[in-house]
């Protein structure tokens, strides 16, 4: 069985699938996806999130904010504890650190308060931290630390970093995330950071609808594509698929204390 430990099911093109989540879900359960993890990045649709998650019991949800989202009020970390409460939220995020359309100094400290403010929701609320980062690897590490991120641990979504990046979000405990991304086959790099990251600290994701792993790259991603980062990370370890299923399944439930 295999778990898509990150999507966005609010944003999916519905076309694809009559219109219909519960053919979303259906579809990933053909192909062995037994749990999703739908991950908020904007407040305002977290009512969402919460209403999916009462409907699906396989959908687990997350509350934060991207730190690409303009935000009309400030986010506290209070703020985030509350709305955590419900039952169905596993993870504080996804969170973090994006510098790549982020270009002034000024625009940059904001999304490190904000990311501050969502490290004390992650310690209060005792739930893991979901974490984005680009373009900013070390203000994201060293943030982290800062702020004893290690203390609650997480994942580091989407993996795109180098293997030292990955030693050192590992050292402060937390998971490496890999998307379809490691499909392409220009992510030599990253296929390289894949074979490498210690089995019991691997999960895999779609991040759907982004990303598409091979042979759908360029096209909408949905959970029950997550099957081919899988095939791709046991292909590269000289596993088998229900090797790296059964490990990443194993270790989705131990990150999140599920």
């Amino acid at each position: 069985m295999l778990v898509d430990s990150h999507c966005h099911l609010n944003f999916l093109d519905l076309s694809d699938f009559k219109n219909d989540m519960a053919n979303v879900l259906a579809q990933a359960k053909e192909n062995d996806v037994q749990h999703f993890l739908c991950v908020c990045v904007e407040l305002n649709d977290y009512p969402k999130l919460e209403q999916l998650a009462a409907e699906y019991p396989d959908i687990s949800i997350s509350v934060g904010v991207h730190p690409n989202t303009e935000m009309e009020f400030p986010v506290t970390s209070q703020m985030l504890c509350d709305l955590a409460a419900n039952p169905a939220c596993i993870a504080i995020g996804e969170t973090g650190l994006d510098y790549y359309r982020t270009h002034t100094e000024e625009a940059r400290e904001v999304q490190r308060n904000l990311f501050r403010e969502h490290i004390k929701a992650a310690l209060k609320s005792s739930k893991p931290l979901i974490i984005h980062t680009r373009q900013a690897a070390e203000d994201t590490i060293a943030l982290m630390a800062e702020e004893n991120a290690q203390k609650i641990g997480g994942v580091m979504h989407c993996f795109a970093e180098s293997l030292d990046i990955a030693h050192k979000a590992m050292d402060l405990n937390f998971y490496i995330s890999f998307s379809g991304i490691v499909t392409f086959k220009n992510a030599i790099a990253l296929q390289e950071v894949a074979r490498k990251v210690p089995l019991d600290r691997i999960l895999i994701e779609t991040d759907a609808p982004y990303l598409a792993p091979v042979p759908y790259r360029g096209k909408q991603n949905h959970p029950a594509l997550v099957k081919y980062v899988a095939q791709a990370i046991a292909d590269l370890r000289n596993m088998t698929f229900d090797e790296i299923a059964e490990i990443t399944t194993n270790n989705f439930y131990t990150c999140f204390r599920l």
